[in-house]
């Protein structure tokens, strides 16, 4: 392996904050290209283009993703004057589009509640975990991420929010209802450990795999396909429902944490009817008569 993909990866995490995951899913990228290509500094286009062939059953995001990484790592190799030249010009440029978020509808988010406060209703440790992880997930929009690894420091106690360090290192302050308040009440009045977590495990935290496994068994035990649910669609169905509600953008974009709003309007696809009825009923203009 080059080194220089090292080098390149603890420029990512000094400079741009990037986050463990996104590290470890460049380092997979280059050291994949690696293998085909030969030591990246030292390839020519000919070695980049036989990528092409490889990636050729790849979906276009995932070949988008791995030209993204070759591009960034020759931007690198350029500033550093590791080569004089950016091979990367070999790679093709697929056109991708952002999939559309899966989405859930009130009524099946009101399943999973339905189900998961009639199990929480034994006052079993578990259950009231898991009434929690769905207030939060839902009710909060975190990552998985970000919610597997709160801290019992980040629960509120005057104010109704949550410090939470998203992608990069970022800390951003979310609301947390007074159902989710209530909910983490009663969980942490039956966690019986001394872990400095809000969600512990017997080494660390609750992973993401756990996480994602324990809201699929949520679903079906409400009746919903499994297949259909994961915290990342609940982390969506928040985003969308407030924004059927009446959310701004900018707000909306504040409390997911994304750094650029373009990410946060894949969600204006929702309800673009009702968008536009906005306009026409709040335009400052929208009472008056076209001047003749």
């Amino acid at each position: 392996m080059s080194s220089a993909i090292d080098s390149f990866l603890a420029m990512l995490a000094a400079e741009r904050g990037a986050a463990a995951n996104t590290l470890a899913a460049y380092r997979r990228d280059l050291e994949g290209s690696e293998e085909v290509a030969g030591d990246l500094v030292a390839a020519t286009k000919d070695d980049l283009a036989k990528l092409s062939r490889v990636w050729s059953d790849l979906a276009p995001a995932t070949v988008a993703r791995k030209i993204s990484a070759l591009r960034q790592f020759y931007g690198f190799c350029l500033e550093e004057v590791l080569r004089a030249d950016d091979p990367s010009t070999a790679l093709p440029r697929p056109q991708t589009r952002r999939p559309l978020p899966k989405i859930l509808s009130h009524d099946e988010v009101e399943a999973l509640f339905r189900q998961a406060e009639s199990e929480a209703e034994t006052g079993r440790a578990p259950a009231l975990r898991m009434l929690a992880l769905l207030e939060l997930l839902y009710g909060s929009g975190l990552r998985a991420t970000e919610l597997v690894g709160l801290p019992v420091s980040a629960v509120p106690r005057d104010a109704p929010f949550l410090t939470v360090t998203g992608k990069g290192g970022q800390q951003r302050m979310v609301p947390v209802s007074r159902r989710a308040q209530a909910a983490l009440a009663r969980w942490l009045e039956v966690r019986a450990s001394n872990s400095a977590f809000l969600f512990p495990s017997r080494k660390s935290h609750l992973t993401r795999i756990r996480l994602y496994q324990l809201v699929k068994s949520l679903a079906g035990r409400a009746g919903i396909d499994p297949a259909r649910v994961s915290p990342h669609v609940l982390r969506h169905a928040f985003a969308t429902h407030l924004l059927e509600g009446g959310a701004d953008l900018r707000v909306l974009q504040t409390l997911l944490g994304h750094a650029d709003i373009a990410t946060t309007q894949i969600y204006t696809h929702v309800d673009s009817a009702r968008l536009v009825a906005l306009v026409n009923e709040r335009h400052p203009l929208a009472g008056t008569r076209g001047r003749g």
